[in-house]
């Protein structure tokens, strides 16, 4: 696939793309956190969702994708995104998948632990869309955690979602 102009292009490193969908800001502070860490790395965006053109993932090596959790799905957003890729349009690529999500111990939910149990959180679901586009998943799906529905984000949860965004880097 020929790169297009906003595609991130780098000589000495990897090609990255950290695509997300925030609803309270939470989501948002974890993909720049996660793009940041992934500078050393090699040319990186950090795009929202709505902002995402399917011709900008031509060429990406690594693509990550994030949504909060809404009603145990990821947001229509990116769901609608991922559908839109074309079936092996991400051959080649390393992909990462990740959420933001209530602790379940926070929560303190019997109602919540079993709907859980049985739907689950975003992050699966997109990663089972993107290896199904044709990516190579890097990393398990993995869960960012906020306080209440709204936020704020748990402490160290940044820090976390950069270290997290390295290793994923590291295994390509």
């Amino acid at each position: 696939m020929a790169l297009n102009s906003e595609t991130p292009t780098s000589s000495t490193g990897m090609r990255a793309l950290v695509v997300y969908d925030s609803v309270f800001g939470n989501t948002e502070m974890i993909a720049q956190a996660m793009g940041k860490a992934l500078e050393p790395h090699g040319a990186v965006k950090v795009l929202k969702v709505t902002e995402v053109k399917l011709e900008q993932m031509d060429g990406v090596e690594l693509l990550i994708v994030g949504s909060p959790t809404r009603a145990f799905r990821p947001t229509g957003a990116i769901t609608k995104l991922l559908k839109r890729i074309p079936k092996g349009g991400l051959q080649g690529a390393k992909v990462a998948a990740f959420d933001t999500r209530v602790s379940l111990a926070d929560a303190n939910s019997s109602f919540l632990n079993v709907m859980v149990k049985f739907f689950g959180y975003a992050a699966k679901p997109i990663a089972n869309r993107l290896t199904g586009k044709g990516g190579e998943l890097s990393t398990p799906p993995e869960g960012f955690f906020v306080e209440g529905t709204e936020g704020p984000l748990k402490e160290g949860e940044l820090e976390r979602a950069a270290e997290w965004a390295r290793q994923v880097a590291s295994t390509r």
